[in-house]
């Protein structure tokens, strides 16, 4: 058994779905899984041409690869029917999915806390930081004790490869993250091994992240004052960052190196896959943090070819930096 990971190197939003799902119809894969997070992520999978946006459920499922929602991901089972249905009424084969027994059960009483508590640290007002709470607290439901999840629950047996399918991105991790403004689950490629496999079976680590950074929700690292800046505003325009789960606008900012670094360091990324090069392209604006300074360039070229040196100068591990403009699909996976 080996298993590939993908994981979100920013805030979350890095085509962490356009990229698994093109790993996941190359048919290398038995089974694509989710470790982490639960309804509110959101990934957006092009397929012949069409957009469908998925929140629970892996992007196996678009090409007839066996779909797992993990131990430690927490479920809303209303949204969880609602995705089903949506599937299976495009023509997908829902058989296909599974759900960990373990997992644990979004309640209707986590969902009304989070809603009357959102404003305080800007959530996706999912009820998934109060399941997690009832989790540790050992007085939460897991699936295994719902009626409607049975015919879905996971045997919890890997038999083959597995892709792994991150929710959200390095920065919203509950230990490495801006606290209290981050998520509440493992964001960290070690989270995937929660899935019963050893972290000596990891092969390839993905690490997404977009030419430029984006946030929803509050963070004092991503200010107000950066909705003022024409360039940015533009960025997200053309880029359409808006949030699947709730509709957000994204705020924007330039590609923080320095924030990359220390993600790729922790994570162990030795795949580097780089989103929406076009967008910056399109405003023929180049720019970075690094060093805790804003740094222009001519060109594209002359942009990649800087974030390259720096890369490559820091970690010798990298086989490869990958850039995707097209929003279907990644060319050089």
């Amino acid at each position: 058994m080996r298993a590939d990971i993908c994981v979100g190197l920013a805030w979350g939003d890095e085509a962490k779905g356009k990229i698994v799902a093109h790993l996941a119809k190359s048919g290398n894969y038995d089974y694509v899984c989710r470790w982490a997070g639960g309804s509110n992520a959101g990934h957006t999978i092009y397929v012949n041409g069409v957009k469908y946006i998925t929140h629970l459920i892996p992007s196996g499922i678009f090409f007839g690869v066996k779909s797992i929602i993990g131990p430690d991901c927490v479920i809303n089972v209303a949204k969880f029917t609602e995705e089903i249905e949506y599937l299976h009424g495009h023509g997908f084969d829902t058989t296909l999915i599974k759900v960990s027994p373990k997992c644990h059960v979004v309640t209707d009483a986590h969902i009304a806390e989070d809603q009357a508590t959102q404003n305080k640290l800007g959530t996706t007002a999912q009820g998934i930081g109060m399941c997690y709470r009832d989790k540790a607290a050992r007085t939460g439901i897991r699936a295994e004790s719902i009626e409607f999840l049975r015919e879905y629950l996971w045997d919890e047996k890997i038999n083959g490869d597995i892709i792994c399918e991150g929710a959200q991105g390095f920065w919203l991790d509950t230990n490495h993250g801006n606290y209290p403004f981050v998520t509440s689950s493992t964001t960290l490629p070690y989270g995937a091994c929660s899935l019963g496999f050893p972290p000596k079976a990891i092969r390839n680590i993905y690490g997404a992240i977009k030419i430029y950074d984006t946030r929803s929700g509050l963070d004092p690292d991503f200010p107000e004052s950066l909705l003022d800046d024409p360039d940015l505003l533009a960025i997200a325009k053309l880029g359409e960052e808006y949030g699947n789960t709730t509709g957000r606008p994204r705020k924007v900012n330039w590609l923080n190196v320095d924030k990359l670094i220390e993600a790729i360091s922790v994570s162990g990324t030795d795949i580097l896959v780089i989103s929406k090069v076009d967008i910056l392209k399109k405003i023929n604006k180049f720019k970075i943090i690094y060093g805790g300074k804003l740094i222009s360039f001519r060109s594209i070229d002359e942009m990649k070819f800087k974030l390259e040196m720096i890369i490559m100068m820091k970690f010798s591990d990298i086989t490869n930096i990958i850039y995707s403009n097209d929003p279907h699909k990644v060319d050089g996976l």
